[in-house]
């Protein structure tokens, strides 16, 4: 039984990300734990001024309408639960910074799962994009970001560069989902040169071995619009991606590819790193 965190912060709930682990937990029992933090993050908040605020009416005001909300979030979601027979678990300890929290959290667990559409949306866009790509970094389990709608994905795209993260991401992913063995997986080495591919018959051996329906592609393309714009034409997908590596394509999806899918908030995204 895996041990899958969804997290939520106070003020959201995403129906999409549950619609997620549920799919998860009837293909095999998981032990879900809801992870519901703070609408804003008051150790920082009290960082930023440098000790407590001189309008603390502010921040009561908004710890009593956190209340309200999360109160109704932890029930629904309890409800949720025990509707679709998922053994669960609430976490909401609020004394730590939001991402220290998380890293915790990470940590005594297989998987986390959030919505990379309302997961601190309301701290505005630029906010919300550090504290996903934050979490993304601090993270100890690997992660899947949800878009605001979720199907089940008809194809895997396996973003592969040769690096080694790239292949931890592959592997986590199988070991973590073998429930999608039988989806069509494309394994994209992206490349502008005319190299082939790294480790062609090791990456191909291994990758066979996950998915029943596999095949590899080159795809040579430069801008990583041109990239974007293939990922979201190619359907219905799910992309594995392996981040923070060290060879300049893991670079290019540290730096813009990753927060532009993120940004876009269409195509789910699982991201391991060690």
């Amino acid at each position: 039984m895996k041990k899958v965190l969804l997290a939520f912060d106070g003020q959201h709930f995403s129906t999409s990300a549950f619609e997620f682990v549920k799919q998860m937990n009837s293909s095999q029992p998981i032990m879900l734990v809801g992870l519901f933090l703070p609408s804003i993050d008051y150790v920082e908040l009290l960082y930023s001024f440098g000790a407590v605020p001189a309008g603390p009416m502010y921040v009561t005001k908004v710890h009593e309408v956190d209340h309200d909300v999360l109160n109704k979030n932890i029930a629904h979601f309890k409800e949720l639960c025990i509707e679709n027979n998922i053994r669960f678990s609430i976490h909401k300890d609020f004394d730590q910074h939001i991402v220290t929290k998380v890293k915790e959290e990470t940590r005594f667990a297989d998987l986390l799962v959030l919505s990379s559409t309302s997961f601190y949306s309301n701290l505005g866009t630029e906010t919300q994009e550090d504290y996903i790509t934050n979490v993304l970094h601090k993270a100890e389990c690997p992660v899947v970001l949800i878009p605001g709608e979720y199907k089940a994905p008809k194809n895997i795209i396996l973003a592969y560069d040769g690096s080694e993260q790239s292949v931890y991401a592959i592997k986590q992913f199988a070991y973590l989902f073998p429930e999608f063995r039988s989806t069509h997986a494309l394994l994209v080495y992206f490349n502008t040169s005319e190299k082939g591919v790294p480790e062609h018959k090791y990456i191909e051996e291994l990758s066979a071995l996950y998915f029943e329906h596999f095949s590899i592609f080159k795809l040579k393309i430069g801008p990583k619009k041109d990239l974007e714009q293939w990922i979201h034409d190619y359907g219905n997908t799910l992309l594995v991606a392996g981040a923070y590596g060290r060879s300049a394509f893991s670079e290019m999806f540290k730096k813009s590819f990753i927060s532009e899918v993120i940004h876009d908030h269409e195509v789910p995204l699982f991201v391991a790193h060690k």
